[in-house]
């Protein structure tokens, strides 16, 4: 292909990569800024602060950077105010969307958020247009540290686990929102490193989208509020087969 060189590919990869760096560091910065405004600036007087933190090292974010925004959210370096919203929609197909977010101006991101519906073909919806779908739920991720299925889910089962899958190398424990604590510790008692912990919202069920163009409007959707630098965290309900989901990745 014209103008392409390997050079050049790896130079828009790593803008790609430091993009993303900076846009995730912005979102766990306002995490932090948040809880330390709600809660204090002690993490451990403050859990919402500490799994805020916890997630901000995993990332990698520097001590000096946590500080600084534990300092804003209580003050100490000019307060920072931010409303704590969730965004609902509809994508193509019928898949519903909920997204989380952290914003200093409501306006401006629900316009945004509108426009990255408008453009994969869905439709943002009023509040509770959608939540309905979804419940909350809380969720731990620790490092496999080679324990069986037998063995984590035993040791689970009296911190009110619901359930227990491996994803990516680690066990992910689900539960009630008021077990999350309760599972850490238990994960973190069976000698397992806990890598994050949140409560979070699931999907009650799935919508299999089966078609190449609806996934491929569905997958930016989901790439376009995953990328916004208001919203924390995005929950959909679609069941993309992995036949589709590599077809849906190529060019189209």
């Amino acid at each position: 292909m014209a103008g392409h060189s390997h050079a050049a590919n790896v130079m828009y990869r790593k803008g790609a990569v430091d993009r993303r760096r900076a846009a995730l560091y912005s979102k766990l910065a306002r995490l932090i800024i948040v809880a330390a405004k709600t809660g204090g600036g002690d993490p451990d007087m403050n859990l919402r602060l500490k799994y805020s933190i916890e997630k901000a090292r995993a990332a990698n974010m520097t001590n000096d950077s946590i500080r600084r925004a534990i300092q804003k959210g209580t003050g100490e370096l000019g307060g920072q105010t931010f409303d704590d919203i969730h965004y609902e929609g509809y994508g193509p197909g019928g898949v519903a969307f909920l997204a989380a977010a952290l914003t200093d101006n409501r306006a401006r991101t629900a316009g945004e958020v509108k426009s990255i519906f408008d453009r994969g073909g869905g439709s943002i919806g009023t509040p509770g247009s959608v939540a309905w779908q979804f419940e909350k739920k809380a969720r731990v991720r620790a490092e496999a540290g080679g324990k069986t299925e037998d063995e984590v889910f035993l040791a689970l089962a009296d911190a009110g686990a619901e359930d227990l899958r491996l994803e990516d190398g680690k066990w992910v424990a689900m539960g009630a929102p008021e077990s999350l604590g309760a599972l850490r510790a238990a994960l973190e008692t069976l000698g397992l490193a806990v890598a994050d912990s949140d409560v979070s919202f699931e999907p009650k069920n799935l919508v299999e989208v089966t078609d190449v163009p609806t996934a491929r409007k569905v997958l930016a959707i989901l790439e376009g509020l995953q990328e916004h630098d208001d919203v924390q965290s995005v929950t959909a309900n679609f069941d993309i087969p992995e036949a589709v989901l590599a077809r849906a990745a190529e060019e189209p």
